[in-house]
């Protein structure tokens, strides 16, 4: 596995893959279930480039969606619940039984889908910040609700305030 760390509003990030440009994680300092660079890892400072360009052209508000290639190993229904992430547009958010319907599985999952999202390990890419809790609180965020406030902000979706969070809704 090759890693490299890349400095962004939200720490250092901990990005890793098997080749340069495959990226299989994405991690912030003191993530919970986050990756940490294993003895056997190599560190390749070029290797993400691509990652580390979209990721600041993200944090610099040019960026609403990213172009990656994915390397996660996750179970079928783990991958299914990350890639419905994908699908809840920038600026928006979507509560846990609405993710659960957009990857098609039943609302009531709802415990499994935050399973799946806390076991996200490509923070920001897969955009777990977006999942809020049924009440419209802010729920669950593994890189902590702070980091989570910080993301949600940068893309206009909480003001200086906190008002209401706008809900996606999936068709």
């Amino acid at each position: 596995m090759l890693y490299a760390t890349h400095p962004s509003p939200l720490g250092e990030l901990l990005v890793a893959g098997p080749e340069p440009g495959a990226v299989a994680s994405i991690t912030v300092p003191g993530q919970k279930r986050g990756a940490t660079v294993q003895p056997d890892w190599r560190r390749d400072d070029g290797a993400f480039s691509a990652v580390a360009e979209q990721l600041d052209a993200y944090f610099a508000g040019d960026l609403k969606e990213f172009d990656l290639t994915l390397a996660t190993r996750g179970t079928d229904f783990r991958e299914r619940v990350w890639a419905a992430l994908d699908e809840i547009p920038y600026g928006s958010t979507v509560t846990y039984g609405g993710l659960a319907a957009m990857a098609g599985l039943d609302p009531r999952a709802v415990r499994a889908v935050g399973g799946a999202v806390g076991s996200n390990p490509l923070t920001v890419v897969h955009p777990c910040h977006r999942v809020i809790g049924a009440d419209g609180t802010l729920t669950g965020y593994a890189g902590g609700l702070d980091r989570k406030r910080q993301l949600l902000t940068l893309e206009g979706v909480l003001g200086q305030e906190e008002l209401q969070l706008p809900l996606y809704v999936s068709q």
